[in-house]
């Protein structure tokens, strides 16, 4: 038997990785996370961005034990509307219930409406847990009567528990890797920051984790007309300048672009563009400020205070804990194959 996985960061059922890069940072850590708990079980994985057909509905309910989705804010108060993630009633009532992993509620908004309820109700498993990444979401599913909930924060910070608060650097360095969202443009605040770190640091990095992020940042520059080094949009180039030896301090609207800078031990300050930093910095203590607030981005700039994050480790473990009958039951059965 094998496991479903729902998975932000695959853009469709043939295999192509989702063009919002922090998808894939997501993806690394759900995976990460998973392997610790089922070892070398096999995953069938499915995007959440693309709708399941009959054939693959079939796949798994006949050949899947569990399923869970992975992560990314893929709730919202009207999913009749608003599909992050593509499920309607019809496949909800055909699939086995799932469980959730880290998952988010997209913007501040209204209660869940009766359809989204519904919906939601009838996908979620009612036995079982599942972990949300902020209080926020764990109190709109509260709301629908959604009662078996943990927020254990997302699971890209997971790895930040081990990371004791003195070992993350508070004096500036010597560039800065800047990361903007070509969907949230403030172009008259964005060039007001591009100055200030123009004034206070060497050089500029920039990451596209959006597909229009690099396109953004060019057309910022060439008014500004001045150098930004522009990476190769792709997870590799991140991982790669972040393991490259070049020192550099972090700051952008970039949510998982910037937890991934801080599980690196790298100095990261997250600009909130909506309630995603937000909420998860209210439960964690994540570094982050408003995006106007361009007097304390200079502060932080000259010298900040350690990092201090808080996750609910208590939490963390009573979600993975919870499949380890299921693990017993599924490694009896595998026994019974073989043997017969």
């Amino acid at each position: 038997m094998k496991i479903c996985l729902l998975d932000p960061g695959i853009e469709n059922n043939i295999g192509q990785p989702s063009s919002n890069l922090g998808d894939l940072i997501i993806q690394e850590a759900v995976e990460r996370e998973l392997n610790k708990i089922f070892g070398s079980k096999n995953f069938i994985k499915f995007s959440t961005h693309a709708a399941l057909t009959k054939q693959e509905i079939e796949l798994i309910r006949n050949d899947c034990f569990l399923t869970l989705v992975g992560g990314s804010n893929l709730l919202s108060s009207n999913m009749n509307e608003y599909r992050q993630w593509k499920i309607g009633l019809k496949t909800a009532f055909q699939l086995k219930k799932a469980i959730l992993l880290g998952v988010g509620w997209w913007q501040y908004q209204d209660s869940p409406n009766l359809y989204t309820q519904i919906l939601l109700k009838t996908t979620l498993a009612r036995k079982g847990i599942h972990s949300v990444r902020d209080s926020y979401t764990k109190d709109k599913l509260q709301q629908i009567g959604i009662k078996n909930v943990l927020n254990t924060g997302c699971p890209t910070m997971w790895q930040l528990a081990a990371i004791h608060p003195e070992n993350f650097p508070v004096a500036k360095s010597d560039n800065i890797l800047l990361m903007l969202t070509d969907y949230n443009k403030d172009i008259q605040l964005d060039k007001k920051m591009l100055k200030l770190l123009f004034s206070k640091y060497e050089k500029i990095y920039f990451w596209p984790q959006g597909r229009h992020d690099a396109k953004y940042i060019s057309e910022l520059i060439s008014e500004l007309k001045s150098p930004v080094i522009i990476l190769e949009e792709s997870l590799a180039s991140l991982d790669q300048f972040i393991h490259s030896g070049i020192s550099f301090d972090y700051i952008g609207t970039r949510l998982h672009g910037g937890i991934k800078c801080l599980c690196a031990k790298k100095r990261a300050l997250i600009l909130e563009i909506d309630n995603r930093a937000k909420e998860i910095a209210r439960d964690t203590q994540l570094p982050t400020t408003e995006r106007a607030n361009l007097e304390y981005i200079s502060k932080w700039i000259d010298g900040s205070s350690f990092p201090n994050i808080k996750l609910d480790l208590a939490a963390i473990e009573q979600w993975k804990n919870q499949f380890l009958n299921l693990i017993k039951i599924d490694s009896q059965v595998e026994n019974c194959l073989v043997k017969n």
